[in-house]
């Protein structure tokens, strides 16, 4: 008997140059969606949540902040909730780049790089997977939704119990 493979849909949006800079916004869920990288706690009216980010998350930070070593790439915002990561990162034109066509640009597979080396690191230290294979990333662009996704990012710890990756059990 084959195996049946699922379809994946494509990542990538159609007609744009993924050859140039760019604003993306990424997401990267945990393993099964477990609740591996933080707790949200405070709930109450007076008691705005906080993010308590346990010994995964704190790896996860980690590696987000060393992210900004990387030459032309820069976290603008990131939150890491208890089965899910957001980030915006920004990646700047290279100087150097001469824009050859036989050429691809390194933006081109940047992306696909940091998470990759990003999980592997992570994953690395804390001495198990901690995330799905795939992960979501969405190209800003422009200011309106860029502010949008910013306040989204900033909100989303008081609206835990309403996300859609919400998983009380773990």
């Amino acid at each position: 008997m084959e195996h049946q493979f699922p379809i994946r849909k494509p990542t990538r949006l159609k007609c744009f140059d993924y050859s140039r800079s760019g604003t993306y916004f990424l997401t990267i869920c945990t393993i099964k969606k477990r609740n591996l990288l933080s707790k949200i706690v405070g709930d109450g009216a007076h008691d705005v949540p906080k993010i308590v980010l346990t010994k995964a998350g704190k790896i996860v930070e980690t590696y987000i902040s060393s992210t900004n070593n990387i030459q032309n790439v820069n976290v603008e915002n990131y939150v890491i909730m208890p089965n899910h990561i957001h980030m915006i990162i920004r990646i700047y034109p290279d100087e150097k780049e001469n824009g050859t066509s036989w050429a691809p640009s390194p933006t081109n597979q940047l992306i696909p790089h940091i998470i990759s080396t990003f999980k592997r690191f992570c994953n690395a230290q804390y001495g198990e997977n901690l995330f799905q294979r795939s992960y979501h990333d969405h190209i800003i662009r422009n200011a309106k939704e860029y502010e949008h996704i910013w306040n989204y990012i900033q909100l989303n710890p008081s609206r835990w119990q309403y996300d859609c990756f919400y998983n009380p059990e773990s």
